[in-house]
C-alpha cells in the first residue's frame, strides 16, 4: 500500500507539473502568461519582520479560522471570495497590527468585508497568525499553492473519452450517465482530476470486500477492514472485527479501487489530461 500511495503523489505532482507547463487551448495554443496567475507572482517582502509567542499564534489560528476562514482560506492563502493575505500588500506593511487592526474594526462593506467586534488579545492573536502564515509561505518558496481550472483544461476531450471507452478501461466500472452523471458539477478543477486519479474524500469510495474460505468449507464474504503480511481483518455481520490468518485461509480480494491504483502506472501525460478533459464535459 505504500507503494501505490507513493506513485499516486508522484503522478500528481508530475501532473502539476505538466499542467503548469501546458497550453490553455487559448490564444492558438500559446502557453499562459505568468502574470495572469496570482500564484506565480512573487509575495510582497514583510516591511518589519515580526515573530509572535507560538500561543498567540495557536489562538489566532482559531479565531481566524471561525471568523475569516470561509472567505480567505483556513490558512490565509485564500479562499471562498476573498484574497490570499500571504500576498497582501498591506500585510505586508502591517508592523503589529497598525493596518490589520483598523481594517478588522471597520470592515470594507463595498467589497463585502464586514466589520468585527474584537477583544484587544482576539485582534492582537489573528494578527499574530497572519504574519505567521506569510513567513511560512514565504519558506516554503515557489508559489504554487493550486492548479486554475484553465490550466487543466489542456486535454481533447474527444480523445479521453475513446481512451475511457477503450484502452483505459475506464467504462468496465463507470457510466457517464450512471455513477459519473454530473461529475464535473459535484468536483472543479484540481479535485476534479484527484478525484479521477486517486478517489479519496466524500463520498467515499466502497470499502474492499473480501471473500474468505475457512478450513471448515464456510464461506465468509464481509467489508475489509485492514490487511497486511501476515493477516486479513473483517468487519462480520455484528459489525465486530474479525482478524484471520492468511496462511491457515484461502481469500480473494475485490477492491473497486485496484483498476485505479493500476491506471496509475499506465497512464500518459496525454492520456490523463485527456480522460480529464472528457470527466470535465460531464456536468
Amino acid at each position: 500500500m505504500k507503494e501505490i500511495i507513493w506513485i499516486s503523489v508522484a503522478t500528481l505532482v508530475a501532473a502539476g507539473v505538466a499542467i503548469a507547463q501546458a497550453p490553455t487551448g487559448q490564444g492558438k495554443g500559446q502557453p499562459r502568461g505568468p502574470s495572469k496567475s496570482p500564484a506565480s507572482r512573487p509575495r510582497p517582502q514583510t516591511l518589519t519582520p515580526q515573530t509572535y509567542p507560538i500561543e498567540q499564534i495557536q489562538a489566532g489560528e482559531l479565531r481566524f479560522t471561525a471568523q475569516c476562514g470561509f472567505c480567505h482560506g483556513r490558512d490565509a492563502a485564500g479562499g471562498e471570495t476573498g484574497p490570499d493575505l500571504t500576498r497582501s500588500e498591506l500585510v505586508a506593511q502591517d508592523t503589529r497590527g497598525d493596518r490589520i487592526g483598523p481594517l478588522l474594526r471597520d470592515g470594507r462593506p463595498d467589497q463585502g468585508m464586514p466589520a468585527f467586534n474584537l477583544s484587544d488579545t482576539d485582534r492582537d492573536a489573528i494578527v499574530a497568525f497572519i504574519h505567521d502564515q506569510k513567513t511560512k509561505f514565504e519558506a516554503l518558496g515557489g508559489g504554487r499553492r493550486s492548479v486554475e481550472v484553465a490550466n487543466l483544461t489542456t486535454g481533447d476531450a474527444q480523445a479521453g473519452r475513446r481512451y475511457f471507452n477503450g484502452a483505459g478501461g475506464c467504462s468496465s466500472c463507470h457510466s457517464p450517465t450512471g455513477d459519473l452523471a454530473g461529475v464535473a458539477t459535484r468536483y472543479q478543477g484540481l479535485t476534479l482530476l484527484q478525484r479521477m486519479l486517486y478517489p479519496t474524500g466524500r463520498p467515499a469510495p466502497a470499502r474492499p470486500k473480501v471473500t474468505v474460505m475457512l478450513p471448515s468449507g464456510q464461506t465468509v464474504v464481509a467489508p475489509l477492514t485492514s490487511e497486511d503480511e501476515f493477516t486479513i481483518v473483517i468487519l462480520d455481520s455484528s459489525g465486530a472485527r474479525q482478524t484471520y490468518d492468511k496462511s491457515a485461509v484461502k481469500f480473494k480480494i475485490d477492491d473497486p479501487m485496484s483498476a485505479h491504483f493500476d491506471q496509475l502506472g499506465k497512464y500518459t501525460d496525454n492520456d490523463m489530461h485527456n480522460v480529464f478533459a472528457y470527466l470535465d464535459t460531464l456536468k
